[in-house]
């Protein structure tokens, strides 16, 4: 009887840059293949707002270093790595900056390799640019720099590196040193030493693209005194050359109205994106922490229920959304309970506000009624004061109410006030978050007092974040809470907390808000 080999399963390894720190320099393959990993191993110098991208489920190991403290050596990282992709796992080695500008990527690669495990390098944005040209200052100029170099600043004992600097004096250009701050003074001395004028113009950049994004402008013979006087610590660069002197009439993100904010955005995961791409756009460093999910309702008899009035909607002529969630779930129902959207003929639409019409108009459907408040007083009495002028008398026509379970009742008493026939079900449920590793990093971030705001765009989310969190007087005390409105600030303002509400209750109002405060 012939003998079954046992063929033992390997995974895959990328090899991701995260870049420098913002989390819109990740690139777009990096965050595709970050979403599908089964398994991470990530730095220290990987974005805050990255580490959220990724996926519920997946493994998380930890393995940077902070100030020369390991806490896994090279090789033990490397172990990690077989380790994991032997499992058949998707592997996803996380790491700031570019993996092979000084991140030891082709040694994990040549290990790899050494295993006969697959990988790939997804290379990233190397903080020796990015870093400065968040500074303002370009690595080439023309007819000052025609080249720049990237240099190590110490070696593998924190020393500073033995470099020939007499060659880089003689070739000019932009020096880049990574990894130096340390080592500011003697690689300062060694330069003017070797023959560059003490007056060359000289940076030091901490934290680049970052909320805690800082920069010394100096000379080579000034730098250390006048970055030590200024408190810079590591993670930092050192630029060294004539375009340093650009760094004013080049920078652009101090001009930005949230440079310098770190804000946390608790948002429900599917709605986030796209108000951490508006602080983003306002020069914020955003992070991510769903404190409240809406899930459609899973009861069997509430889903049997749904779903008979659902196929039967052609006896109401109104449907009315309170939310954009409430619009994609609703859509989401009639796809898993294969209910054509041919039943939707003929009916109108009522929305809350903004964000809930841009969402019917996904689906290819036009909002008939949006109140110019988007409050749900506003709406039910918008919506029936229309409805009884449309019916010049007779009996108004009926409405279908498709919301969350816990949802405000000024809606239901505008319409019951003004005798209006309706119809409520419950859509969706709104579901408190599980713990999690990134709620963990959360914490350690509000004990630091690193965010400048939290958002809040219910008052579930308010309650989520004090369940997950469970913060104290003195965390609560560190930020602002920015609400969308009167009922979410009541919330976080019971709990403690600093409160600011914005004029609307939508994602730009919200940023205005906070463009505002911070101005101030």
């Amino acid at each position: 009887m012939r003998r079954m080999k046992t063929e033992i399963k390997k995974g895959k390894v990328w090899l991701v840059g995260a870049g420098p720190g913002d989390a819109g320099l990740l690139t777009l393959r990096g965050r595709e293949v970050l979403e599908a990993a089964q398994s991470v191993v990530y730095d220290a110098l990987v974005g805050d707002g990255i580490l959220g991208w990724i996926p519920e489920g997946a493994s998380q190991i930890y393995v940077g270093k902070r100030g020369g403290s390991h806490t896994k050596s090279q090789s033990e990282i490397n172990q990690i790595l077989v380790e994991e992709a032997s499992k058949g796992r998707r592997v996803v080695r996380l790491k700031g900056g570019d993996p092979f500008v000084f991140g030891r990527g082709s040694e994990e690669a040549q290990v790899l390799s050494e295993h006969k495990i697959p990988f790939e390098v997804v290379p990233g944005v190397t903080s020796a640019v990015a870093v400065p040209a968040y500074c303002g200052i370009p690595v080439t100029h023309r007819g000052i720099a025609p080249s720049f170099h990237v240099i190590t600043g110490h070696r593998k004992n924190g020393e500073p590196a033995e470099m020939d600097y007499a060659a880089m004096v003689r070739e000019g250009g932009t020096l880049i040193f990574l990894m130096g701050v340390t080592s500011a003074e003697h690689i300062c001395q060694e330069l003017i030493r070797s023959g560059m004028d003490k007056d060359t113009p000289a940076a030091l950049l901490e934290r680049g693209t970052t909320a805690g994004q800082r920069k010394v402008i100096s000379t080579v013979e000034r730098l250390w005194e006048d970055g030590k006087k200024a408190g810079i610590k590591p993670p930092a660069i050192i630029a060294v050359g004539e375009v340093c002197s650009l760094s004013d009439t080049c920078g652009w993100l101090e001009e930005k109205p949230l440079f310098g904010q770190k804000v946390l955005v608790t948002r429900p995961r599917r709605r986030s994106s796209g108000m951490a791409g508006r602080l983003r756009e306002a020069g914020a460093e955003v992070v991510e922490l769903p404190s409240a999910e809406p899930k459609l309702v899973q009861d069997k008899e509430e889903v049997q229920d749904l779903r008979e009035t659902v196929s039967q909607i052609g006896r109401f002529q109104w449907a009315v959304f309170t939310s954009p969630s409430g619009v994609e779930l609703f859509f989401e129902f009639m796809k898993q309970e294969k209910l054509d959207l041919r039943l939707l003929m003929g009916l109108r639409f009522a929305v809350i506000g903004e964000g809930t019409r841009r969402a019917l108009q996904s689906y290819g459907l036009f909002a008939d009624y949006m109140p110019e408040r988007y409050y749900a007083r506003d709406l039910g009495k918008g919506l029936a004061e229309t409805l009884l002028e449309e019916a010049q008398g007779k009996r108004p026509e009926t409405a279908l109410l498709l919301r969350a379970r816990k949802a405000s009742d000024a809606l239901t008493e505008e319409l019951l006030k003004a005798g209006i026939s309706f119809e409520e079900k419950t859509l969706y449920d709104t579901v408190l978050p599980d713990a999690s590793l990134q709620a963990e990093r959360v914490k350690e971030l509000l004990k630091k007092q690193d965010f400048s705001f939290v958002t809040f765009t219910s008052a579930s989310t308010v309650e989520g974040f004090l369940n997950l969190l469970n913060p104290d007087a003195e965390e609560l005390s560190g930020f602002t809470a920015v609400c969308i409105g009167e009922e979410t600030r009541r919330a976080a303002s019971a709990a403690g907390m600093k409160t600011i509400v914005s004029d609307k209750p939508s994602m730009d109002s919200m940023a205005e808000c906070m463009e505002r405060f911070a101005a101030r």
